[in-house]
């Protein structure tokens, strides 16, 4: 009995790696597009009044991103992109704390604030936009080249780098156009080798049923 049970178990096993090796790329696309459209329902929450839902995505989201004001956009507001003075006026406190600035999360005035960062927005949108392109042209891709990547992720080091150690502020132009590159590079550096993973996974398969490959 418990082999038969360990037998039905390895071969629910197998047909779930099977199914993810056969179906990655759309499981990938599909979850980078929930992770990045996710935040955007928060500031749609609150315009709502469904503050419950929003303050539990804006939690979640705080964990993964700084989510500060003057670096986010806001939605349902006289601007999607309000500088320094613009929050203050709008109610954001005035502090020199960043955990009382992350915590800001708009108001009616000023619209709300997505629960993501403009750079965060930009490079999970780079992924999205370039896993969608991978599906058209993986089968002839490659790799991106090592040199290649570090050159294409060169900007957002040297943007965000500037930045943290205070010799400089970045815009929403330079955070997008930075994010943007720097994801569309990550997933073409790192998608071909997981398709080729992938691939020997399903042939290892096929040769282990003794079918013949396609």
């Amino acid at each position: 009995m418990r082999d038969a049970q360990d037998g039905l178990l390895a071969a629910y096993a197998n047909d779930l790696v099977i199914g993810i090796a056969r179906h990655w790329l759309a499981i990938f696309n599909t979850l980078w597009a929930l992770y990045l459209l996710l935040p955007f329902g928060a500031p749609v929450a609150m315009q709502l009044g469904w503050t419950g839902p929003a303050e539990i995505l804006y939690a979640i989201y705080s964990v993964l991103c700084h989510q500060l004001p003057d670096h986010s956009y806001f939605l349902f507001g006289p601007t999607w992109i309000p500088q320094t003075p613009e929050l203050i006026a709008g109610g954001m406190p005035v502090a020199d704390s960043l955990f009382v600035d992350r915590s800001f999360l708009g108001s009616p005035a000023l619209g709300w604030k997505v629960a993501l960062c403009q750079r965060d927005v930009a490079i999970y949108t780079g992924i999205l936009v370039a896993g969608m392109a991978y599906a058209l042209f993986r089968r002839g891709a490659r790799p991106l080249p090592w040199w290649v990547f570090l050159l294409l992720a060169l900007p957002i080091a040297i943007d965000g780098g500037t930045q943290l150690i205070g010799l400089r502020e970045s815009d929403w132009l330079l955070r997008t156009a930075t994010g943007a590159l720097f994801g569309m590079a990550a997933v073409w550096l790192l998608y071909p080798y997981i398709q080729e993973a992938s691939a020997e996974v399903l042939e290892s398969e096929r040769a282990r049923r003794g079918a013949r490959p396609r």
